[in-house]
Order: structure tokens, then sequence, then C-alpha cells
């Protein structure tokens, strides 16, 4: 039984329910001893608060999207993030899922790390007519903790995509959601020794997926949109790999700045940071989206300001959203969906068929 999922919550409170109606018929009919008897009411009370406190953890859990599996929460590996198992190098068989994305366990040929990779193809990919139309990539990073699922279970995706697609606010869109800290070890998307994770994210895994399925070349038809730890990758990233991303877009972000707890190196932090790539950006040709809400203390709206100013006379394009409300979890993302997608289309190409 997933951890975020309806069926779950409602068996912790009828679970929660049928401890209290024990509690309540047990009390005065319980046999023995005087000590044995107020040692089980004390059990039966505790039994009661401990499911009644399970029941308001998995809510907020599910309102906030803070853990997205048993995986996430107990800190185990979910068999798709060792770095020392998994198929040979380069190698991947994709398997369709009940919800019609694909996903596969990958080990990257140059990062040599291996992850899981869901991917989601419109249902334009295969329409009549459709053969030989290639499709733009929006790569989707997930926070931390967090995982690739943790965009279909908490985050709406693909359904706002299609939602969006339909209003026509966005054109369609192949999404590539990829583990974010292979392995299990966060280094905010950066290549530290042993652990070349920004090289998974902008080589192997832009890679595998041009393999096999109808994409528009790189940059211009890629772009990566991410929330949290997840945002600050999708910041960073177009500005330190311009040949593989066109553009990007942040949902509150980490601070730009870097986190001394990720990456502790002072001088390996800061050019991995979005701060310092944007004001070292040489005329780059991307575009950066970054979004955040003026009650969010994670993600300040005076670094999108600041990081703005950097980037004036670089030739980075930087769009900046504020929300007035809006906390640091899905319910804000998902609200911030319109303005990040519909931007995107401005930077990336629509679907289109190679000139014959």
């Amino acid at each position: 039984m997933e951890l975020t999922s309806t069926s779950f919550l409602v068996t912790l409170v009828v679970v929660t329910a049928l401890a209290m109606l024990a509690a309540l018929l047990l009390w005065n009919r319980l046999p023995g001893p005087g000590w044995l008897r107020w040692t089980a009411r004390v059990l039966m009370i505790a039994l009661c608060q401990l499911t009644a406190i399970c029941v308001v953890a998995a809510w907020i859990n599910g309102s906030f999207g803070l853990y997205a599996s048993w995986d996430d929460l107990l800190g185990t590996p979910a068999g798709n993030d060792s770095t020392m198992t998994g198929p040979p190098v380069g190698r991947a068989t994709f398997t369709l899922g009940e919800d019609g994305t694909r996903s596969t366990y990958f080990r990257g040929s140059h990062s040599k790390l291996a992850g899981q990779v869901i991917v989601w193809t419109p249902p334009e990919y295969n329409a009549a007519g459709a053969a030989k139309t290639r499709f733009p990539v929006l790569m989707l990073l997930h926070g931390y903790p967090g995982s690739p699922r943790s965009w279909l279970e908490l985050g709406d995706m693909p359904g706002a995509l299609e939602d969006l697609v339909r209003l026509g606010a966005t054109h369609p869109f192949i999404l590539v959601i990829p583990e974010i800290y292979p392995g299990g070890v966060n280094t905010a998307c950066s290549d530290v020794p042993g652990h070349k994770v920004a090289t998974w994210l902008a080589d192997d895994v832009p890679g595998l997926v041009a393999r096999h399925f109808r994409t528009l070349p790189q940059p211009k038809g890629w772009a990566v949109m991410g929330i949290s730890t997840g945002a600050f990758c999708a910041a960073k990233l177009p500005l330190q790999y311009p040949k593989a991303f066109g553009a990007g877009a942040a949902l509150d972000p980490d601070a730009l700045t870097g986190d001394p707890g990720v990456l502790a190196d002072p001088s390996l932090r800061e050019r991995n940071s979005p701060m310092w790539l944007v004001t070292h950006a040489k005329k780059a040709d991307v575009g950066l989206f970054l979004a955040t809400s003026a009650q969010d203390k994670d993600s300040p709206p005076r670094q999108l300001e600041a990081f703005a100013k950097a980037a004036a006379g670089t030739g980075v394009r930087v769009k900046t959203l504020v929300r007035p409300a809006g906390g640091h979890n899905f319910q804000t993302w998902t609200g911030m969906y319109p303005d990040a997608l519909g931007w995107l289309s401005s930077e990336i190409p629509a679907p289109s068929a190679p000139p014959r």
C-alpha cells in the first residue's frame, strides 16, 4: 500500500476508530488483578494516540509532499538508487506502467551512475500522421527528499500538462523524470568526486531518451523544470550545460548561492550555484523562469530579485513570478504550472516534423 495513497489514509482512520471503540468496550471488562487491568488500559490509550498521530502524519505528508514513498520515509534504496548494481552501462529496457508511463533502471556510460528514469509521451505522440513528428522534452526534477514518482503521485503530472494542452496554454512535451540523487547521495545536481550527477542529468539521461523517443534536437528542444532542490537544479543546469538545455523553470528553488550542508567545499559550492553561473554566463542562449511565493521562507522573493539583477547584461533571459501566498509544497507548485509551462512554450518550440 503506497504511503501517499488514499487507501492508506482511510485504513489508518479505520484502525484509529477501531482502537477507540475497543478501548471503550473493554475498559471495565478486562480480567485479572488491578495492576494488570491498569497496564492494559494504559496500552489501549497509547494505541489510540499512536493511531491518531499516524492519521495526522499521513494527512500532512499527503498535503505537503514531504515523502513520496516508503523508501523516502525509511531512507532505504528503492531498487533504483544503487550505483553498485544494475544493468550494463548504456543499456535500458523500458517497462510500460498502468499509468501510461514507461520506466527503466539505467546506468549512464559517462557518469557511471544508475537510477530510475520515467518517461511519458503525450497522446499527440501516437496520433495518426505523427509518425515522423519530433517532440520537445521537459525534464522534471523532484526535490529532496523525493523520488521521480513524486511528480506522478503528488504533482498531478502528466494530468496537469494534458489539461493545459487542451486549453491551448502550452504545447505537448515528452516528460522525462529522472532520479536526481542516484545512489542516495544528494549533490544538488553537481559533479563531485566519485559522483557525477550533473553529467548523469545533462548527458546520460538525455542520450537515453533521444535514442528511444522522437525528440527535438538539443538544446533548443529541451527544457528542465524542478521544485525545491530540483528547482535549484533547473536554474543551474541550463547555465552549466547550455548545449543540453535551452530553458529552465525553477519553482521555489533552494538558496541560489548553494547549500553548505550539501556541498561543504566553498569553491565547489560556489561554482555549482546558479548565482555564480549566471554572473559568468558568456552570452548563453538560455531562458530561465523562477517562481516563489511571498510566504515561502525557504525560497524568499529577494533571492529571485538578486538573481534577475545579476543576469542583467549577460544575455540570459530571466522571468520571475512571486505569488502572494503559498507554502513550500505541491499545492503551491501546481498553481505555478500555467505560468511556468506557458513560458516554457514560448522558449521551446512546438512538436514538428523534419523538412522533407
